[in-house]
């Protein structure tokens, strides 16, 4: 029996991953801003703790985790999962918008990763599954603010994965690609209402696309939470995890490209040491 933490776990990847994981006979704690909204995605359970956790509140986090160990004596497995989309060009993107999804996409993943960490080092076990997105192995026209938090997810994740592996902690970042949840809709994605005509046959057409394929997502979100609940916890876990066919394409048509620039340019990049 494992006990998981998860954010933002009202609706969505959240919620779902949440029933899986009680399914399985574990433990969840499972956090919202409104904690009723979780109990009536998820249901009554005796094993749920719905806890009220407002990611920029420093503070609310650690009491949230306060609350999880004193319910369930540890902390097992962190899902970062609370998070939401920006749709339009960089240019487009107000100052204002920018910061709103960096306090939740990053500074609020900080905040409760740093609240729950002591308790894994004191336990010198953990594994903290921080959810990304394939934007943020490989950005795209429209996306581009949005992928820069995923990409800081990344980084921030690629160094814990160093930092906490001698204490007994693994970190994985979780990619998926487009799945069938309301990511695309208005609940999950603000879309910046500033258009710039020059932008229209590149972001433009990424908020055409949005539109078309809301709802017709390729990806089966009942089966990323089970795959979710099977990967937890693993003892060889991968540092990167990437969900869905798209996903993975777009990582390999990614690292064909690093491959075909690092070689062309090979020569003048090592010309430069001493």
């Amino acid at each position: 029996m494992k006990t998981w933490f998860i954010t933002g776990a009202s609706r969505g990847f959240g919620a779902l991953i949440a029933k899986q994981a009680l399914a399985s006979g574990d433990n969840v704690v499972a956090t919202a801003r409104n904690p009723q909204g979780v109990v009536e995605a998820v249901g009554s359970h005796s094993q749920l703790l719905a806890v009220a956790l407002d990611l920029a509140d420093e503070m609310q986090a650690h009491a949230a985790v306060a609350a999880a160990v004193e319910r369930f004596g540890g902390i097992d497995i962190l899902l970062n999962n609370a998070g939401f989309g920006l749709l339009g060009a960089v240019e487009e993107a107000t100052a204002e918008e920018v910061e709103h999804l960096y306090r939740t996409n990053v500074f609020g993943l900080l905040n409760v990763t740093r609240a729950v960490l002591p308790q894994m080092r004191r336990q010198r076990s953990g594994h903290v599954l921080n959810i990304s997105s394939s934007g943020g192995y490989r950005a795209g026209a429209g996306f581009g603010v949005y992928c820069s938090t995923k990409f800081a997810v990344e980084g921030l994740s690629e160094a814990l994965a160093e930092e906490l592996s001698p204490l007994g902690i693994r970190v994985t970042i979780v990619e998926p690609g487009y799945f069938r949840t309301d990511f695309l809709e208005a609940k999950s994605l603000l879309v910046s209402p500033t258009r710039i005509e020059d932008y229209n046959a590149t972001a433009g057409t990424t908020r055409q696309r949005a539109e078309q394929v809301s709802r017709h997502q390729p990806g089966d979100p009942k089966k990323f939470a089970v795959a979710m609940v099977q990967l937890a916890g693993s003892q060889d876990a991968p540092l990167r995890m990437p969900f869905g066919s798209d996903a993975v394409a777009a990582i390999e048509a990614k690292n064909a490209f690093v491959t075909a620039e690092l070689t062309k340019w090979q020569s003048l990049s090592v010309g430069t040491d001493f």
